[in-house]
């Protein structure tokens, strides 16, 4: 059964991230909010969130929300992260996602025992092992780890002088630490995010934090579960086709400062877990 104060801690989050008021929802009840600020999902995206048996949905406008209000109605908090149910009911160009989110507190934590001679140094070292690891897996998988945009110090694992494995964590609202790990390719099958993640998750859990873990792939989850880590719920971001706001005789344009501050990164806060699904 999920911890009850882990689901009202994770809602708290995104609820912020929506960046206009809204509320979970239970199946069957969930209605798009306008908000263009929301973290939820790139510019001018859909965002979908689901933890536990309620859901949130943020739209970038107006015409967006009235289009995902009418084909949503009824639907499950299941069937608003599933990306076949939703393309079967809105004109869907683009995916990210869906990703896992996991949640974790200290009485749930399994600290990995294959810790030893995980190095932790400051983000702000200039060790060049980290840019290499980064560089070794690829502008793709570097990306997705979220690991050049942790605010934590950096774990790593190294064999000899090469950095194998590293893991950190991004600050996010409502102190929420969202994880952030990567392996290098030829290092993977042998526990290391495990134990470079383990050690990440109790330097969090030590500052009094709420660890995250956002997962698509199948191995980043098997790592989240092995160290304590609760699915409490989904993300998925959707690109709608024609949902432009249509000008009428007493429209009025967006002001500019509505988009100003918007984060340039595709999911919201980080690269993270979320990748574009065609």
């Amino acid at each position: 059964m999920p911890d009850d104060l882990l689901l009202v801690r994770a809602r708290e989050l995104w609820v912020e991230l929506a960046g206009s008021p809204v509320e979970f929802c239970p199946s069957g009840e969930a209605k798009a909010v306008v908000a263009p600020r929301s973290r939820l999902s790139p510019p001018s995206w859909t965002g979908f969130v689901r933890i536990g048996d309620a859901a949130i949905v943020t739209a970038p406008n107006v015409r967006a929300a009235g289009m995902v209000d009418d084909a949503i109605r009824e639907m499950s908090h299941e069937e608003l992260v599933d990306v076949g149910r939703l393309r079967a009911v809105l004109p869907v160009l683009d995916v990210l996602g869906p990703a896992s989110l996991f949640y974790l507190d200290r009485d749930g934590f399994l600290p990995a025992h294959e810790g030893a001679g995980v190095e932790r140094l400051p983000i702000d070292d200039g060790d060049g092992g980290l840019a290499a690891l980064l560089a070794l897996s690829g502008e793709e998988e570097a990306g997705e780890s979220g690991l050049e945009e942790i605010s934590s110090p950096a774990f790593m694992l190294r064999r000899g002088d090469e950095v194998v494995a590293a893991a950190g964590y991004r600050s996010w609202p409502r102190s929420v630490a969202h994880l952030s790990v990567l392996v290098a390719p030829h290092c993977r099958g042998r526990r290391l995010a495990r134990a470079v993640a383990s050690a990440a998750v109790a330097h969090a859990l030590d500052a009094g934090l709420l660890p995250q873990w956002r997962a698509r792939r199948y191995p980043s989850q098997r790592v989240a579960v092995a160290l304590g880590f609760q699915e409490l719920g989904t993300q998925l971001s959707v690109r709608l086709g024609d949902t432009s706001p249509r000008p009428g005789p007493c429209s009025v344009s967006t002001p500019p400062q509505l988009t100003a501050d918007l984060p340039p990164s595709k999911n919201g806060l980080s690269a993270g877990a979320l990748r574009r699904e065609s």
